[in-house]
């Protein structure tokens, strides 16, 4: 008889983890997927960028329909919320247009990803007010801008924030971005954030920091008017939440199941949670290990969602597998501004027992003889006994945010700036300068140290 695979979430970790099983396993596998939204397989990370016009269509975003899965063997059922799970007796209940049932399983993937955080303030459910994290919410978007609105709030300054003011300020709207922090963008060091601020403004986006939006006003008919903060009221047509999202572990929290870092779910190497009770999970509602700090952190990117869900499915096949841990790396950009990071900035590395020694340098995305060479800042931050790189950050022009994956390699293998410093990267004068700009970040660390 089959054994029986219950996936709650059909997204990128749920969808990798169901195809890598059903793919290994065939038919001694029947897998199911329950998926509250009508797709699978899409990348939220695309919406802000479908808003802006660089993607044309919705069908763009997405990676395989819930046909195609099905044309592979595997079960999947859209527009299903599961309501209940059942660890002890090993059923998941969910409901769907046709009511609510029960289904049984052998293996357990919680896969139900993350949702956007909303301002628990006064008014945060008038009309006008949009989350960006599903597809159904980018089309609110595109629908609302329709409308012609001429003002709009962006609540949030990392990175959806940035995303989306990219894409309203491009689109033609007076755009103000609204964060709690002193800085855009609190992964970076504030060295950089004070750079990506006063870039933000240059592009016609006003940055109002260290500021909380405290309310919402909305007119007679209940559409939103302003948004109030610690320090006025703006008036605005539309607010855009930016505020990031938050492990969606109201089920597993229900079922029993332990939260961690962030309410996210603990697991282990092979993403199990409960090995006694078959219960496995992946994606942005579990914890990660970080291999610089040496602790769990919440790092919910789709680069990991789909590693954790192959992951899954591997072990499920009966092939182990482990994930090997994140450094952190990650990047976007606002108008012509790159950004990008990876590793523990200052303050991070020294919470985590490290003796942090921060170096900034001025460098050119390529030679500095060649036509339309751009800026970029680059910051690392190294340890003092041991001279091991921490982290990286990068702000700069077209050809700059790329580097950090050369850093972040040099992270993932416990590299001293020295190491760094000496590596063979690739050199030609219209792709970089005679020593890389990471190489020259590194051989100033070094000569600090």
């Amino acid at each position: 008889m089959p054994r029986r695979i219950v996936v709650v979430g059909g997204d990128a970790a749920g969808m990798s983890a169901a195809s890598t099983v059903k793919r290994a396993l065939g038919d001694s596998a029947d897998v199911l997927v329950l998926e509250r939204q009508p797709w699978t397989s899409y990348s939220a990370c695309g919406i802000p960028y479908w808003i802006a016009g660089d993607v044309p269509t919705l069908d763009d975003l997405i990676a395989r329909t819930p046909d195609e899965h099905r044309a592979n063997g595997i079960d999947v059922r859209t527009e299903t919320v599961v309501t209940g799970l059942d660890l002890d007796s090993g059923k998941v209940t969910a409901r769907d247009a046709d009511g609510e049932r029960s289904y049984g399983y052998d293996e357990l993937v919680i896969a139900t990803g993350a949702e956007p955080q909303v301002p628990e303030v006064p008014g945060a459910d008038a009309e006008g007010i949009y989350g960006v994290q599903t597809l159904d919410q980018g089309a609110a978007v595109l629908d609302a801008l329709e409308h012609d609105p001429k003002h709009v709030v962006v609540v949030g300054s990392g990175y959806i924030g940035l995303e989306m003011a990219e894409a309203c300020v491009r689109r033609g709207l007076e755009t103000v971005v609204v964060g709690r922090s002193p800085q855009p963008m609190t992964g970076l060091d504030p060295e950089l954030g004070t750079v990506v601020a006063d870039e933000m403004r240059r592009d016609g986006i006003t940055v109002r920091s260290s500021e909380t939006v405290t309310a919402f006003e909305t007119d007679a008919h209940g559409r939103l008017r302003a948004a109030v903060t610690d320090q006025g009221t703006i008036e605005t047509d539309l607010v855009i939440l930016g505020t990031g999202v938050k492990a969606r572990t109201e089920l597993a929290a229900a079922a029993g199941l332990s939260l961690g870092v962030k309410d996210a779910l603990p697991v282990d190497g092979r993403g199990r949670v409960d090995a006694d009770r078959h219960v496995w999970a992946a994606g942005d509602c579990v914890e990660s290990f970080h291999r610089v700090s040496r602790r769990p952190t919440y790092v919910p990117l789709g680069t990991h969602a789909n590693k954790q869900g192959v992951v899954v499915g591997k072990n499920l096949a009966g092939h182990p597998l482990a994930f090997p841990g994140v450094v952190g790396t990650a990047m976007t950009k606002v108008v012509t501004l790159e950004i990008a990071l990876t590793g523990l900035g200052e303050t991070d590395a020294a919470e985590a027992g490290f003796e942090p020694v921060p170096v900034t340098v001025e460098a050119t995305t390529f030679a500095g003889y060649m036509p339309g060479v751009r800026d970029m800042t680059i910051r690392v931050v190294a340890d003092r006994p041991s001279r091991r790189l921490l982290g990286a950050q990068i702000v700069g022009r077209e050809g700059s945010a790329l580097r950090i994956d050369s850093f972040a390699l040099a992270l993932w293998n416990e590299m001293t700036v020295d190491d760094l410093m000496m590596t063979d990267l690739g050199y030609a004068p219209p792709y970089s300068s005679v020593w890389d700009p990471v190489q020259q970040a590194a051989r100033r660390a070094a000569s600090v140290l």
